[in-house]
């Protein structure tokens, strides 16, 4: 055992300021009950790993439950606790997290194409419903990272390879720099060791050196900026091999890195970081076209300080960052300093981290209702992608992913502003709503009370967020006008019957109309009429008890006419103007032998030609066909028997990814020692669904495939 092992007592010092430290400590002493006799590959006890997380954590200021959740973290994957026992002992929103981590630790990167990287990310940010579940991992991988020792060779570069593509750029993208830089030494370290080791010796060959170098440098600083009266902290330290590494591996030669010895200075103020870069080159001679003011123009992952290049002592080149000590907080910490600065009232600070959470969060919704290749996209629009920081005339930072446009600028202020945007001024320039911003940009909206969005505004708008919130506006703009339409066809009908509005339409008739048909109100009906989900004939005789009346008129349309295509890619014999659903029951998709089935009120519904819903003999059945020439994707059902009660969902999901499919949702069903998945998938045709049952039939537990239970 690794006598450097951390214990709870350790902890407890600090975490005893926690205001909820009991929890904590009863997530503790629970972990530590389900983890008891339970070892590491590394001969470490079992509860050492969550400690560890939780350490590493509590360096990130992270807020008290994700400390709870991260003490937690294991006993699903590693004890015998259920969800439902964790949320009656820690609620609901520790279970989510602790269940999330639990899928996500279950997951590896099959292999190392581009389409399985980015699959991983995206199941990764999908099953994260929470951005704490994120740091959580991000911190379980950092701790198994620095005991990778203990996993065979074969496994320590899959570990580290998968660090580097997929948990990297979260880190990244999170700002979480103290994780990055950890992983990415870590990685490089079992991925390439003998260029680790050669960058290493070189450093090591010099290093008593250099640390002299830069002991005597900060002297020099630390004299200057006492006599300038300014209250400060300096560090020095020697570039990490990662860095280093990365400097040689695109073209920069040995002795052409100027940063390899590097100071940072903290102070309190904004204005001192430009006083304290004013002395440094007062005395020490600036290397030209090396100074960076990431002040004024901030990274993409919120990173500000100054930096500067300068000949130092002995004519040595340093770089040298001044950054306040809330700068360095986001520098180090990133979203997760949010709960830092959340209740210290530093508006800037807290403006930037809102909108990355709220970044985070539209893509986790995106995960549940878009496609696999428009969530790829989202994914790497919001997370993967560079990003620009924009401001309002007020000095407010807006970040918003490279190629947005003063659209995706006014949504992100306001909804209410987005809807009401008449032009846009950037930098005192009258410019189209088309436009693409840049870094710096002073963006001024102008808005009038009576405008609307444009549903050209759809091809211009780059975020998810404007987008969502422009197709949400024009939802509620034509269900207003189905609505009208409606209720003006309804009232057309019933003068060409020669009938009372108020005699047919009473209270007791809408109610028995809105119960039938499962309907709010009146409102509702004029819906269903104007959106062409019922006719009006059909409304008005279902408050009549003629059971003639009551016949569909779809039944007299069934003639032997010419088949067309219809928008849902059904061939329907004889009509176009009607609904077609596929049916819930059997779910066919394209390949299926198919029949239709005439409904009462609700268009045609196409169903299995052998499905037990539908009697074969019925004068409701109608000739359909599927639309070979279309493309479109369905939804689908399928039954995955695992034996002995093995879970392996995770691989299941994966393979199925594998196959550019996607799993809409998942329910496990507990079938005497066997479990079964009932998978919802989404698929193009039969041939691909017979693909992914034969590549989840050679899964080493998986008994059978089947489309039905």
């Amino acid at each position: 055992m690794n006598e450097d092992t951390i214990t709870f007592a350790e902890l407890e010092p600090r975490l005893k300021k926690r205001e909820n430290f009991k929890e904590i400590k009863k997530a503790y002493e629970y972990a530590l009950k389900e983890h008891t006799g339970m070892k590491r590959l590394s001969g470490d006890d079992f509860i050492t790993h969550p400690l560890e997380v939780t350490k590493i954590l509590m360096d990130l200021n992270v807020d008290d439950t994700t400390l709870v959740a991260s003490l937690l973290h294991e006993v699903i994957n590693n004890g015998n606790t259920t969800y439902e026992e964790l949320r009656n002992l820690f609620g609901e929103d520790v279970a989510k997290i602790v269940s999330s981590v639990s899928k996500i630790n279950k997951l590896e990167l099959p292999d190392n194409n581009e389409s399985s990287i980015i699959y991983l990310r995206k199941i990764l940010v999908g099953l994260a419903e929470d951005v704490r579940v994120l740091y959580i991992k991000l911190a379980d991988r950092l701790h198994n990272m620095r005991t990778n020792w203990a996993i065979n060779p074969a496994k320590q570069k899959e570990k580290a390879n998968e660090t580097m593509t997929v948990l990297v750029p979260i880190a990244h993208r999170l700002g979480i720099n103290s994780i990055k830089s950890e992983l990415e030494n870590l990685s490089l370290y079992y991925l390439k060791p003998d260029v680790y080791n050669d960058i290493l010796e070189k450093l090591n060959n010099t290093v008593a050196e250099l640390d002299d170098y830069l002991e005597e440098m900060k002297e020099s600083i630390i004299e200057l900026l006492t006599d300038a009266g300014i209250t400060f902290e300096i560090k020095g330290r020697v570039k990490s091999v990662y860095s280093i590494y990365n400097k040689l591996n695109n073209g920069k030669e040995w002795d052409k890195i100027y940063d390899i010895l590097a100071l940072r200075v903290f102070v309190n103020t904004e204005a001192e970081c430009y006083q304290v870069i004013g002395l440094i080159h007062s005395r020490f001679r600036p290397m030209p076209k090396r100074f960076k003011d990431y002040i004024a123009s901030p990274k993409e992952n919120m990173y500000q300080s100054l930096h500067t290049t300068v000949f130092g002592v002995e004519g040595k080149v340093f770089e040298v960052q001044v950054r306040t000590y809330e700068m360095d907080e986001i520098a180090e910490k990133g979203v997760a300093s949010h709960w830092s600065y959340k209740e210290k009232g530093t508006k800037k600070i807290q403006n930037i981290m809102e909108q990355k959470l709220e970044m985070f969060r539209n893509v986790i919704e995106a995960s549940a209702s878009e496609s696999d290749v428009d969530f790829e996209a989202t994914v790497n629009t919001n997370i993967f992608a560079e990003s620009i920081y924009t401001y309002t005339p007020k000095g407010d930072v807006i970040e918003l992913p490279v190629g947005s446009t003063p659209i995706d600028f006014a949504y992100r202020i306001h909804s209410k502003v987005g809807d009401t945007t008449v032009g846009a001024i950037v930098n005192d320039q009258i410019v189209p709503l088309s436009y693409e911003l840049q870094n710096d940009d002073v963006v001024n909206i102008k808005t009038n009370a009576n405008a609307t969005p444009n549903k050209d505004w759809l091809n211009i708008a780059k975020t998810n967020q404007a987008k969502n919130k422009i197709k949400a506006f024009f939802s509620k703009k034509d269900k207003e006008e189905y609505i009208t339409k409606g209720k003006d066809i309804l009232e057309k009908e019933l003068r060409k019957r020669k009938l009372a509005f108020s005699d047919v339409l009473t209270n007791e008739s809408i109610n028995k109309i809105t119960k039938d048909l499962k309907l709010k109100d009146l409102d509702d009906i004029y819906l269903a009429i104007g959106s062409l989900r019922y006719t009006a004939g059909y409304i008005i005789n279902l408050t009549s008890n003629d059971k003639k009346m009551l016949e569909d008129p779809l039944l007299e349309r069934k003639r032997d006419l010419p088949k067309i295509n219809y928008k849902s890619d059904i061939l329907v014999e004889g009509t176009g103007n009607i609904m077609v659903n596929i049916a819930k029951c059997c779910m066919p998709v394209k390949g299926d032998e198919i029949i239709g089935y005439i409904t009462k009120g609700q268009g045609i519904s196409v169903h299995k030609k052998n499905c037990p819903n539908v009697a074969q003999d019925s004068e409701r059945i109608i000739d359909v066909a599927w639309n070979m020439a279309s493309s479109n994707y369905y939804y689908t059902n399928i039954y995955v028997t695992i034996k002995d009660g093995k879970d392996i969902l995770a691989e299941v999901i994966t393979e199925v990814g594998k196959k550019d499919s996607q799993v809409r949702s998942c329910k496990t069903i507990d079938k005497g020692n066997n479990l079964v998945y009932e998978l919802n998938i989404r698929i193009k045709d039969k041939d691909e669904l017979e693909k992914i049952s034969n590549a989840l039939l050679k899964l080493s537990n998986v008994i059978e495939v089947s489309s039905s239970l």
